[in-house]
């Protein structure tokens, strides 16, 4: 009977076929006694039984798992034919042999899922820190793409190099030397995958604990503590960090937002960008700079970066996540000429990271000119929301104070006191996705606590964002009551 299987007209026609589509890899253990047939029809009916095998899958042709499993042809056909008889996997011209539809996998009993909450649909998401997803420059984009690799050398798709593409380091020297006044070289720039990533290298070579504002990401500051480094708040004023607090400390670096401080707004004070680079030469210290925002200005030209002040005791940290879109994974560190090769050794001996093809791809648009023109796009469309927003609570709640729009894709709302609680709940029930301030608040701050709201205007959709900002308004608390 196996004979007359493997040797039908049929079966001959699906033979064909299927050894011209090429067949399904497998992995099968035929480990064990007994003969290889039956070896190969247990392996078999276990990769059906358990699921691995789902009802309609191919199965390579007889000649092609011979081949792979180093057995002979007449073999695997008779343990074929013998599955077929016993219903496990079917057999019909031109489709070639397939795991039976009616051999379906044991099924497992799975504990009860946990029942969530439920939640109100969000219907407008206004969490800071995300750019507006629709508006990637997806023809820009693939332009550059295929520029890229149509130029790319050989080399570019062996064994990556950690410190990135030589194309993207040269461009960037150039790029952050016009646009955010950094001085560098290519050699001492590190591609990593965002500022997470480099955060995380640099976790393994500063010495802590690491002074840091009393508002900012909180996973900044877990990176920090997984690292083993610790963090220690500094206060925040309208002119960013008071930096005079490091003097005397001990403490040998800090992290800071200088360009426009995340979340509650402002850049740094240039007597503070003075005093930070003073501090750092005075006990060989260093200031991580976060160049948060650096390239969404609104009022007046950017601020240039603090590294520009001293190259040999800044880390410049940048990325593409709010420029261009976090999807991509692409950031870089600018060290200086003395931490290299401790930033090289945390990463590692290779390219883990970062695409290549990307690294390639950003490399051409930014020398096009194309990173250029969409920044200056973005800046007008949110500069558009941005005044919207500005203008709206202004008119509907003007007791409630927009603080830090001057850069960035966020806004702060200063609410009255003990009251960011109840406008959460107001704004949820809104279908609004937004921050308390409160979230942003390093744990060991001695500050007092102000009550807000973070409110992103990056991601909505141009045509939703006017009902975006009503609901939010909707959501704000009404004027205190002075008279009790």
């Amino acid at each position: 009977m196996a004979d007359t299987w493997a040797n039908s007209p049929a079966t001959e026609a699906s033979k064909d076929s299927s050894e011209r589509a090429g067949g399904t890899d497998l992995h099968l253990d035929l480990s064990g006694g007994g003969s290889l047939r039956g070896r190969l029809m247990n392996a078999l009916r276990e990769a059906i039984r358990c699921g691995r095998l789902a009802p309609d899958t191919r199965l390579p042709p007889y000649r092609t798992l011979a081949q792979d499993l180093g057995i002979a042809r007449n073999t695997v056909a008779d343990a074929y034919a013998e599955l077929v008889e016993e219903g496990w996997l079917s057999a019909r011209q031109g489709s070639g042999t397939r795991v039976a539809r009616r051999a379906e996998p044991l099924r497992t009993e799975r504990a009860p899922r946990p029942q969530r909450p439920v939640r109100r649909r969000v219907l407008h998401d206004l969490m800071p820190s995300s750019p507006d997803a629709a508006a990637f420059p997806r023809a820009a984009w693939l332009s550059s793409a295929r520029r890229a690799l149509a130029a790319a050398p050989s080399d570019a798709f062996g064994v990556g190099d950690p410190r990135g593409r030589p194309e993207l380091r040269e461009t960037l020297a150039e790029y952050l030397a016009r646009a955010r006044g950094v001085r560098t070289e290519p050699d001492r720039i590190v591609i990593c995958s965002g500022f997470a990533h480099a955060l995380k290298l640099l976790g393994r070579v500063l010495e802590g604990p690491v002074a840091v504002e009393s508002y900012g990401l909180g996973f900044h500051w877990e990176l920090l503590d997984d690292a083993g480094l610790g963090t220690v708040p500094l206060t925040v004023d309208a002119h960013g960090a008071l930096v005079d607090e490091l003097m005397g400390t001990g403490i040998r670096a800090t992290m800071l937002t200088p360009a426009h401080q995340f979340p509650t707004g402002g850049p740094l004070h240039p007597e503070r960008r003075a005093a930070v680079i003073d501090w750092a030469r005075s006990c060989s210290g260093l200031l991580v700079e976060d160049d948060y925002d650096g390239e969404f200005r609104y009022d007046r030209q950017p601020v240039g970066a603090v590294q520009g002040l001293d190259p040999d005791r800044v880390v410049y940290i940048g990325s593409v996540s709010k420029s261009l879109s976090p999807a991509l994974r692409l950031g870089w560190i600018v060290t200086p000429g003395w931490l290299v090769d401790d930033v090289l050794a945390a990463k590692g001996p290779r390219e883990m990271w970062s695409s290549v093809t990307d690294q390639l791809t950003l490399a051409d648009f930014i020398a096009c000119g194309a990173y250029d023109r969409h920044l200056r796009h973005m800046r007008q469309k949110y500069r558009r929301r941005r005044d919207l927003l500005a203008r709206t609570i202004a008119q509907r709640a003007p007791h409630v104070k927009v603080r830090g729009i001057a850069a960035g894709l966020h806004a702060v709302l200063d609410l009255p006191h003990d009251s960011e609680d109840a406008a959460l709940r107001a704004a949820h029930m809104q279908g609004l996705a937004v921050d308390g301030l409160r979230l942003y608040r390093h744990p060991g701050s001695t500050m007092p606590r102000r009550d807000g709201l973070v409110i992103g205007y990056g991601t909505p959709p141009d045509h939703a964002f006017t009902a975006a900002v009503d609901a939010l308004c909707l959501a704000l608390p009404d004027l205190p009551n002075d008279d009790g």
